[in-house]
């Protein structure tokens, strides 16, 4: 494996939700659209690439993440559909492929380099966790050791594993020799019809390759789907400046 870096930033999502027309991701925190908070730190890590993932009508995310690339997703069929919408864009790409929400614009340089160097110790798929004071309805990230056995739904957890206080925060990185091949693997036989990201974990077994967990800062993994949650995040950037 090489020692090339990039990202894949997730910006399809709509502000529906924040009762916006702009897309979520151009949603402001301290002034500045959230993607452009993450492509500002992913800029310090270095990464080497970053593609933006978009809507069909994404031209403002597409023109707000200039230069750097963008592909669409032409339907909404998951996170894992998401990813795999970069495929042509990383022909021959073998270093660590970053996968970032584009509502988490809070994590820091530090904690994807913390990520990158697990892909080279050798997990092919490490996971950002954290712990957060209320686990909730959060996916449930669940340890052997120092291997991530598993990610298992809140709604699809068992009473054992819905005592557990290690969560999914969404965000991913990946030896990029094997994301591809495990994405093209991923199903979509559940209710929603979608191909969920998630599904990595139990592919990437299937495969024979290591997967791991990192626990990152609640506040720094913190997203924002409502105006409220943004608020938040404002407050969680001032006191981390």
């Amino acid at each position: 494996m090489n020692n090339k870096i990039a990202a894949i930033i997730l910006g399809a999502g709509k502000g529906t939700r924040m009762n916006s027309d702009k897309p979520k991701v151009l949603m402001p925190v301290c002034g500045k659209p959230m993607i452009n908070h993450i492509i500002d730190t992913l800029k310090t890590v270095p990464v080497d690439k970053i593609v933006t993932v978009i809507s069909p009508e994404g031209h403002d995310v597409a023109a707000a993440v200039a230069p750097y690339e963008t592909c669409v997703q032409s339907a909404q069929l998951g996170t894992g559909h998401a990813v795999n919408c970069a495929k042509d864009l990383f022909k021959g790409f073998d270093g660590t492929i970053l996968v970032v929400f584009g509502d988490t614009p809070l994590i820091t340089a530090a904690t994807f380099r913390r990520a990158v160097a697990k892909v080279a110790e050798g997990f092919s798929v490490v996971v950002l966790g954290f712990v957060p004071a209320d686990a909730g309805r959060y996916g449930r990230l669940v340890m052997k050791g120092s291997e991530l056995d598993r990610i298992v739904e809140y709604k699809d957890a068992n009473e054992e594993e819905r005592a557990i206080t290690f969560c999914n925060s969404g965000v991913m990185a990946f030896d990029g020799k094997y994301l591809f091949d495990i994405l093209s693997r991923i199903e979509n036989h559940n209710a929603a019809g979608e191909f969920y990201l998630t599904d990595a974990v139990a592919i990437a077994h299937q495969m024979g390759l290591n997967c791991t967990a990192l626990e990152g800062n609640p506040e720094e993994v913190a997203s924002a789907n409502t105006l409220e949650e943004l608020a938040q995040l404002e407050v969680f950037y001032k006191k981390a400046m």
